[in-house]
């Protein structure tokens, strides 16, 4: 028996070929591990006025402090609903990780309570729930330091602030709308309807980070806005909040995830596009080349006619052979070549040579395919007849 050789590549030929994507998949999984290691380390204890970390805000507790005003934590729902009170200001870290349910429900507390809520960069999932008139625009500001540019009292007296971030619209005619970023304000004071309460919505949370405050006027606009009353009560959302367990209300998976962490896996499906494009690029086009071996005409036909009867392919079976058939009977009645598919020249030639009904011969060399294969054979029977009667007449 003849040796043979596998042309299937060989583990190391794989590895050879695939070591490149290999190495970049690697290096963009330790970049992202980095990025993330990092990024969290910088902003562990965000807006925590328990942390002194560069994003914490314990400094403007600690300020606070100083001046009479007393700062608590909350990380519940129904605490936070509790606390409200004419005399008490409530701050809403990050309320974006409120489902709608929860900030219905804390919206209604604090409407009627007379107290002060202020609001830290609510995007529009949750701002018009909590602040009902207010509209964040999709567009954030295009810089950090603003201009007060308004009558509210605590943002005159702070002067310029790092307030740019997101920015809203009101129907509020009566809203102090302050730190416009082309004509948008980046702060908000909404007075209540009745006992004498209001809520501010800010649209970043700058000038509450320790390594932030002593900029601009961040401590005497932060130290206005949460000073006004007595009592402070800061309030940290988060995912494991009791409220939402038993509300019933979850957010979906994709509204959990990070809007930067979105951007990052599209930008891993369009690097693996372009890597798949370049490696399919690089071979170049396909280049004929003779076979190693000789294959008999037989084996080719068998070959093909097994593909043709495992897709069913009767139709086109069945058109190969008539076009054969006819470009060797062309000759053979004075057809030429380039006619020899035109039924207007054939058949009358044909039917010159032969004594045959000329409908029969239109059906035979240019009739519809075969319905199943015993008709396709005996379409093959009579096509071989007609060529040999030809050849004899």
């Amino acid at each position: 028996m003849p040796a043979t050789t596998s042309l299937a590549p060989t583990g190391r030929q794989f590895w050879t070929r695939a070591r490149g994507i290999a190495l970049a998949a690697v290096l963009l999984l330790a970049a992202a591990v980095a990025m993330a290691a990092v990024r969290s380390t910088a902003r562990h204890g965000e807006l925590d006025p328990r942390s002194a970390d560069p994003y914490g805000s314990r400094a403007v507790a600690r300020l606070l402090a100083e001046r009479g005003v007393s700062t608590r934590v909350v990380t519940t729902l129904g605490a936070a609903r509790a606390a409200a009170g004419p005399d008490t200001t409530l701050l809403v870290a990050v309320p974006d990780l409120l489902s709608h349910r929860q900030q219905t429900e804390l919206h209604a507390a604090t409407a009627s309570s007379g107290g002060r809520t202020v609001l830290v960069a609510p995007g529009s999932w949750s701002v018009e729930r909590l602040a009902p008139g207010v509209t964040a625009d999709p567009a954030t500001s295009g810089t950090d330091t603003l201009a007060p540019d308004c009558a509210l009292p605590e943002a005159r007296r702070a002067g310029t602030a790092d307030t740019g971030g997101i920015r809203y619209t009101t129907t509020h005619l009566d809203a102090d709308s302050c730190y416009p970023s082309a004509r948008l304000a980046t702060l908000l004071r909404i007075p209540a309807s009745s006992k004498g309460g209001d809520t501010v919505v800010l649209g970043a949370p700058d000038i509450l980070y320790n390594d932030r405050l002593d900029e601009q006027g961040n401590a005497s606009l932060a130290l206005q806005l949460l000073g006004s009353r007595h009592h402070l009560v800061w309030y940290l959302p988060s995912l494991s909040d009791s409220a939402a367990t038993e509300s019933g209300e979850r957010k979906s998976i994709l509204e959990l995830i990070p809007s930067g962490w979105l951007w990052a896996t599209l930008q891993l499906f369009i690097a693996a596009a372009l890597a798949a494009f370049w490696r399919a690029r690089r071979f170049g086009p396909l280049v004929p080349e003779k076979l190693p071996v000789a294959i008999r005409a037989s084996e080719t036909a068998e070959g093909r006619a097994r593909l043709y009867r495992k897709a069913n392919a009767r139709d086109r079976a069945a058109a190969a052979l008539r076009a054969a058939t006819r470009t060797r009977l062309a000759p053979l009645v004075g057809v030429p070549a380039t006619q020899a598919h035109a039924p207007e020249a054939l058949l009358p030639a044909l039917s010159a040579h032969l004594s045959g009904d000329g409908q029969t011969l239109h059906s035979l060399l240019f009739g519809p395919p075969p319905g199943d294969d015993a008709a396709l054979i005996a379409l093959t029977d009579q096509l071989d007849a007609l060529e040999r009667e030809v050849r004899r007449s």
